[in-house]
């Protein structure tokens, strides 16, 4: 028996275009009306906007783009303080040393996680809220969101922040695609779960063969200022083996360069971003 949704999208006539299963799909995208006749030309035409619109959002990757039309986005927050992050992670191998290191310089950051990470290693997660680090939504994988569907984009969200919730006792209120690559999916997966994407300023390109601390420093450098959003990895999930040591080797001098400007340096929970007014350090 045919269901009606489909007995509807088998009543619009395409001239000259696909049948079956590609003709359906092209009507429910596009939300073609009963009993229409349009030609292939024109659906396709309508087909290529929608694309268009569904993977506008990632001009934001561009950082003259974000830094000039989306400023929150990009990450600038308040003038006297430097948001810490973190990408990639849990990872049993690395993160512990970032955790260790932090945690004698008497700094806190926010990990942006991913959520096969967390399956793997809850304890872990838990071990970084306990020391008094915000935990983020990164992705369920690395997989760019561009190449998943909305159901899929919030889905793997979803369980991400399902867990992150669960392992810290607290919901995450920001989410980082990979790549920072943003698709109107995301953004309509980070409404509905309340979460706000932010991405970065500054990066320090630590995934790179022979990336080294004074690289990681050098890559930084300029950027860094007061309201910047620094984008770091305690993994070398998206990088080379060992990557991760080059930015857990310019922690500390980080750490100086903003005391030495003035600069506290901390998580997007104290960072002044809209919407979110600054907060005393997240509690240990």
């Amino acid at each position: 028996m045919t269901d009606p949704m489909t007995a509807s999208r088998e009543a619009v006539t395409i001239a000259g275009g696909p049948r079956g299963p590609a003709r359906r799909a092209l009507v429910g995208v596009l939300g073609l009306p009963v009993g229409a006749v349009v030609s292939w030309p024109a659906v396709a035409g309508a087909a290529v906007v929608a694309g268009l619109g569904y993977g506008l959002p990632a001009v934001t990757a561009l950082r003259g783009v974000r830094g000039r039309l989306t400023p929150a986005l990009a990450g600038f927050g308040a003038a006297d303080h430097v948001a810490l992050t973190f990408d990639d992670g849990p990872d049993p191998r690395s993160t512990p040393h970032f955790l260790e290191v932090l945690e004698e310089l008497e700094i806190r950051a926010t990990f942006f996680v991913l959520g096969d990470a967390v399956s793997r290693a809850p304890g872990l997660v838990v071990d970084m809220a306990a020391a008094g680090h915000e935990l983020a939504i990164h992705g369920w994988d690395r997989k760019p969101m561009l190449l998943r569907g909305p159901l899929s984009t919030y889905d793997q969200l979803a369980r991400t922040h399902e867990l992150v919730a669960a392992a810290t006792g607290r919901p995450p209120r920001f989410v980082r695609p990979p790549h920072g690559i943003l698709s109107a999916a995301v953004l309509a997966a980070a409404r509905r779960l309340e979460l706000t994407p932010v991405l970065w300023t500054a990066r320090g390109r630590d995934w790179e063969a022979g990336a080294t601390p004074l690289s990681v420093l050098a890559a930084v450098g300029p950027d860094l200022r007061g309201g910047a959003t620094i984008l770091l990895h305690d993994s070398d999930r998206g990088g080379v083996p060992g990557a991760w040591r080059s930015a857990l080797g310019a922690l500390p001098e980080l750490a100086c360069r903003c005391a030495d400007a003035a600069l506290r340096l901390g998580p997007l929970a104290e960072h002044g971003l809209p919407g979110h007014p600054p907060q005393a350090r997240v509690p240990r």
